[in-house]
């Protein structure tokens, strides 16, 4: 099952919820806006005694709730993680451009631990086992393996993009409409 995606009223992305956490949303009047091209869950209650109709609850793939966030989300980088950076670089070695499965990708830290380099978004790139392993200790440089592609920071859309796990083509069409000009997510 797909998880919803939560807007702020401008449409900044919020979280990915639950079907029940956005039934509730849409039951209780929260929901400003919607998008996305159907229903992603069609929710049957009870039937009414007076009309003899059961009631219905569509719950739409993007719901924007009312009010702003209070925090400026552009601001915050997104969270890091091993997964998010193997996705962002397209399953693909930065020292050999080898396309693999995710499962047979590490990721290697451009300025290596032992010499301070810290796990963050600019330092680490997917590699292949080899590579890493030829790398070993060393930088890019001294190991004479030029990084193929840059690292980069995702911005707010291509973090959701990355780390939805399924998601809907009408709401990863409505993420990559929003993506920075010349994203490698696009």
């Amino acid at each position: 099952m797909h998880d919803v995606l939560q807007l702020d009223i401008t449409g900044l992305p919020q979280a990915w919820i639950s079907v029940e956490q956005a039934a509730t949303l849409v039951a209780t009047d929260a929901i400003v806006w919607s998008a996305g091209e159907r229903p992603l869950a069609v929710l049957r209650g009870g039937i009414n005694i007076a009309s003899g109709r059961q009631s219905v609850l569509e719950v739409p793939p993007i719901v924007a709730l009312r009010g702003s966030s209070r925090l400026n989300l552009f601001d915050i980088a997104p969270a890091y993680s091993k997964g998010k950076v193997i996705k962002r670089d397209r399953n693909t070695c930065a020292y050999c451009s080898e396309h693999l499965d995710a499962r047979l990708l590490t990721v290697d830290h451009i300025v290596p631990a032992s010499r301070g380099g810290r796990l963050t978004w600019m330092n680490t790139v997917a590699a292949c086992r080899a590579c890493n392993s030829r790398k070993a200790d060393r930088t890019p440089d001294e190991a004479r393996m030029p990084l193929l592609f840059a690292p980069f920071v995702p911005s707010r859309f291509e973090d959701f993009i990355l780390k939805g796990r399924h998601i809907r083509a009408d709401v990863h069409d409505w993420l990559a409409a929003r993506l920075p000009k010349g994203s490698r997510l696009s």
